[in-house]
């Protein structure tokens, strides 16, 4: 007699979008769906709670989540793998003077104005 199996589970992948203090992450999973009246295909989402035991997930990251038992209140998924990882740049702190050598000012894209003379009004009587 073989092994029992384990029934099928639901799997989506979605995209991380909020992490919720330690081991928990929101994902957002994106599907298509026709209109009930007018058939036309609408783009739908829905949110599920988390649980990452490893804290792998950032924000930004594409994951694999699977069904599984209650963990918490609303945590009934599980992250499976972090399928992509997010494109994030390196922040640096960057100070106003760096920024003014960067960016040109209207001031400084702008020649200094000439001096012309003023227009000579009529005497007064």
């Amino acid at each position: 007699m073989s092994a029992p199996t384990r029934s099928k589970r639901k799997t989506f992948i979605g995209f991380v979008t909020t992490r919720m203090g330690d081991k928990s992450v929101k994902v957002t999973v994106p599907f298509r769906t026709p209109h009930a009246t007018y058939q036309k295909v609408v783009n739908r989402q829905t949110v599920v709670h988390v649980h990452d035991e490893k804290n792998a997930a950032k924000i930004g990251d594409k994951v694999e989540v699977m069904e599984t038992r209650p963990i918490s209140r609303l945590k009934r998924w599980r992250v499976v793998r972090v399928v992509e990882a997010a494109q994030t740049a390196i922040a640096q702190a960057i100070s106003e003077d760096d920024v003014a050598q960067t960016v040109p000012t209207k001031l400084a894209a702008a020649p200094a104005p000439a001096a012309t003379p003023a227009p000579v009004d009529a005497p007064s009587a």
